[in-house]
C-alpha cells in the first residue's frame, strides 16, 4: 500500500461509506501490511497542571469559564510526576504523556519544570510525549533536545466545524503548531474527537487535513466525547461504536503507518466494542483511571481484555515493521 499525502475528500468519504463489514474489512488488512495486529501500544496520561485554562474549548471541563466539579491545580512537583511515570512503567505502559491546562508554552520557571519532567520520564526508558497548548519551534527544539519523543495537538474537528467548538484559537494556529512540531523532528500526535454535533462531512474534513499534512503524524487519537455537565455539550449524545469503527478503520486506511490511538470515551464501551475497533486499526490505547480528568477503564480490566483478545503490549522506541497480510494467519 502506497502512502500518499494527496487524498481528495470524495475518495475519504467513498472509503467512509463503505458498507462496514467491508470497511472493517479494508482497515484489518491495511492494518496487518504495516503492524503487528496482537500489538497494542499502551499509554498513561497524566494532568502535571489541571483547571484554570482560558481557552473556551465546548468539551473541556478545563476551561475556567464552565462550572464544572474539576478542582484546579498547579503544576505538580517533578517527583510526583516521576513517580507516576514509574508507576505506569511497572503496571505495563510503554508511553508517558503530560498534559498541561495551558493556552500556550510560555517561556517561564514552569516550562523549565517540564523540561525536566521530560529529561526524567526519558530516563527510565519510556516513550515522553507532552501536551501544553501551542509552542514556538525555539520551545519544540527545546523540548527535543529535554529527549521528548512526541507532541500531541490535536484538530479536535474540521477546519468548518472549528468555530462552533473553539473561539479562542484558530484552525491555522493548531496547524503552526504542528509544523512547529515536525521541523524540531519530535513525532507529531494528533487527532480529534467525534459526537460534539459535526456533520459526517466534518468528520471526513479532519481525516483529509490530517492525511494531506506534509507527513502523516505518527499518531492519531480517535476520541469518542465524554459529555461532561457544565460544559456547553453535556447533553451531547453517545457515539455510536460504528461511529468510532468508521473513523479508525478510515484513518487506518488513508495513514497506514500510523498508530491509531482508541482514546476518550472508551469508558463506554464492552470488550467486544473495543474487540472490533482493534480488527477495524486501532493499535493503541490510554491506561489509568482517568484521561486528564475523564474517566477511563481501570488497568485490571485492560489486562483482562489483553488476555481475552490474545493482545500484547508494544514495546517502546518500536519502529514500524512492515508485515505481509499473507504471512499473518487468519
Amino acid at each position: 500500500m502506497n502512502i500518499r499525502n494527496n487524498w481528495t475528500r470524495e475518495e475519504i468519504s467513498a472509503i467512509y461509506h463503505l458498507p462496514v463489514l467491508d470497511l472493517i474489512f479494508k482497515g484489518a488488512i491495511a492494518h496487518r501490511q504495516h503492524h503487528d495486529p496482537q500489538e497494542v501500544q499502551v499509554c498513561t496520561l497524566l494532568s502535571v497542571k489541571t483547571g484554570g485554562c482560558p481557552e473556551d474549548c465546548a468539551y473541556c471541563p478545563q476551561a475556567a469559564r464552565y462550572h464544572t466539579n474539576v478542582k484546579t491545580h498547579k503544576l505538580l512537583p517533578t517527583e510526583e510526576v516521576l513517580a507516576a511515570a514509574s508507576k505506569a512503567k511497572e503496571s505495563g505502559s510503554t508511553r508517558f504523556c503530560m498534559g498541561a491546562a495551558w493556552r500556550e508554552v510560555r517561556d517561564n520557571k514552569d516550562f523549565d519544570r517540564v523540561l525536566d519532567m521530560v529529561k526524567g520520564v526519558n530516563q527510565i526508558g519510556m516513550e515522553v510525549c507532552c501536551t501544553l497548548g501551542m509552542l514556538t519551534e525555539e520551545q519544540a527544539l527545546k523540548l527535543k533536545d529535554a529527549g521528548l519523543y512526541a507532541y500531541n495537538h490535536n484538530l479536535d474537528t474540521s477546519a468548518e466545524h472549528y468555530d462552533k467548538i473553539i473561539t479562542t484559537r484558530t484552525y491555522d494556529d493548531r496547524l503552526e503548531t504542528l509544523d512547529h512540531v515536525r521541523k524540531s523532528g519530535i513525532s507529531v500526535c494528533s487527532g480529534g474527537i467525534i459526537g460534539l454535533g459535526e456533520a459526517v462531512e466534518d468528520r471526513i474534513g479532519m481525516l483529509h487535513t490530517l492525511a494531506n499534512l506534509p507527513e502523516h503524524p505518527e499518531s492519531v487519537p480517535v476520541n469518542a466525547l465524554v459529555p461532561v455537565e457544565g460544559t456547553p455539550l453535556e447533553d451531547q449524545e453517545k457515539v455510536s461504536v460504528w461511529e468510532m469503527v468508521r473513523m479508525i478503520a478510515t484513518a487506518r486506511i488513508i495513514m497506514p503507518k500510523a498508530m491509531i490511538r482508541l482514546s476518550a470515551g472508551r469508558v463506554r464501551m464492552n470488550l467486544e466494542e473495543q474487540a472490533l475497533c482493534f480488527l477495524a486499526g486501532a493499535n493503541s490505547i490510554f491506561a489509568g483511571d482517568k484521561l486528564l480528568t475523564t474517566p477511563n477503564p481501570e488497568v485490571d480490566a485492560d489486562k483482562q481484555m489483553f488476555q481475552v483478545l490474545n493482545l500484547k503490549p508494544r514495546k517502546a522506541f518500536k519502529d514500524g515493521v512492515a508485515v505481509k497480510f499473507e504471512q499473518i494467519p487468519l
